[in-house]
């Protein structure tokens, strides 16, 4: 058999076995829906708090991992600029210091990974069993 019947057969070995991995992967994904915590991130929003961090922060992805696929409500401001070797405007006149940092409509601050009855505490909004 030559060379390139050889690497012919591997390429389409591969992009069937790519085919099935994709298939499965697709199979296994979590339907589209309502998030558990849709609403409490909407009325963490509605009742003024605000949650400041920054894209390369592993204690502001472990905050939002706790939302889940309801990360997309959340009244998130993002700090570093693209480069990450400064911070935006918005977040500088807050005086963001650390990451992550929620802001209140009280004007108080809580820094750090925030577990989410806390937040609740904080704001009043109901948090789902």
């Amino acid at each position: 058999m030559s060379n390139n019947i050889k690497i012919f057969i591997s390429v389409i070995v591969l992009l069937f076995l790519g085919a099935i991995v994709t298939i499965i992967l697709q199979s296994n994904a979590t339907p589209a829906g309502p998030g558990k915590y849709d609403a409490f991130a909407t009325c963490l929003k509605d009742k003024g708090a605000t949650f400041y961090g920054a894209f390369w922060c592993p204690h502001c992805q472990a905050e939002k991992k706790l939302f889940g696929s309801s990360v997309k409500f959340l009244p998130y401001v993002e700090c570093s600029t693209p480069d990450a070797s400064s911070q935006t405007k918005e977040c500088i006149d807050k005086k963001i210091i650390s990451y992550p940092t929620w802001i209140f409509a009280d004007g108080t601050q809580l820094n750090g990974e925030i577990p989410l009855q806390q937040l609740a505490d904080k704001t009043s909004c109901q948090l789902p069993q």
